[in-house]
């Protein structure tokens, strides 16, 4: 099975739908949307990320209750929540995902140790966050990312969502204490109303050369 969609054509062409169709999704397709989604990368390949499947049309009109009622949730064939697990930096965790690496020869001994130390270190000190929630929704929106140009890469829709009580979905759906809800994604067909591209800003805008405010510059490589 290959992507209808080239990658450039799903980039421009994927948008926040805002109805779907009642058309299932395939499921060696969304089999695929997740494997692939799941390919996003984490620190220390930590993969912080958990995915609630919700595509009972019962949980997901629970799922609507607990978030203020958008019609996507429960039109959307299958809608993801979207968690970060801060558990992820406890020594059993940690041993997991070093033998992960080492089943795939991506680990040896040597960095086996060096992650051992360098993980606790790292949501002890917090060099570049300020909570271990801003750190696992970091990562969890990566492969969200992912999720939605696989998605449209297959002519899967999606929409991300974050309108939501976090509180009334930890409870309808058992998510645990540790876990924290990032975002919900709707996916399917979508249906109209369509959304129309509202543009991006210019790249001078948004991107600087050096140091922020500078200048970028551009130019085609001389050959």
């Amino acid at each position: 099975m290959q992507p209808s969609v080239n990658l450039t054509e799903a980039i421009k062409g994927r948008r926040a739908a805002r109805a779907f169709r009642t058309n299932p999704i395939p499921s060696v397709i969304l089999q695929e949307i997740l494997e692939l989604g799941v390919r996003a990368p984490s620190g220390y390949n930590l993969q912080p990320w958990r995915f609630v499947v919700v595509r009972s049309l019962e949980n997901k009109q629970k799922l609507k209750a607990c978030a203020f009622d958008q019609r996507q949730v429960e039109e959307a064939p299958v809608v993801l929540i979207c968690c970060g697990d801060r558990r992820v930096n406890q020594s059993d965790y940690i041993e997991s995902v070093i033998e992960l690496g080492k089943k795939e020869g991506a680990m040896n001994d040597a960095y086996a140790d060096f992650i051992r130390k360098s993980i606790p270190a790292l949501f002890e000190n917090r060099p570049c966050f300020e909570s271990l929630e801003a750190w696992t929704n970091r990562h969890t929106m990566l492969a969200v990312a992912y999720f939605m140009i696989v998605a449209r890469s297959y002519g899967v829709d999606s929409c991300p969502m974050e309108g939501f009580v976090t509180n009334q979905v930890k409870e309808a759906f058992k998510i645990p204490e540790e876990v924290d809800v990032c975002c919900i994604l709707a996916l399917g067909y979508a249906d109209e109303p369509f959304k129309q591209y509202g543009g991006r800003f210019e790249l001078e805008k948004v991107c600087y050369g050096e140091t922020y405010g500078g200048a970028l510059e551009l130019h085609q490589d001389e050959f």
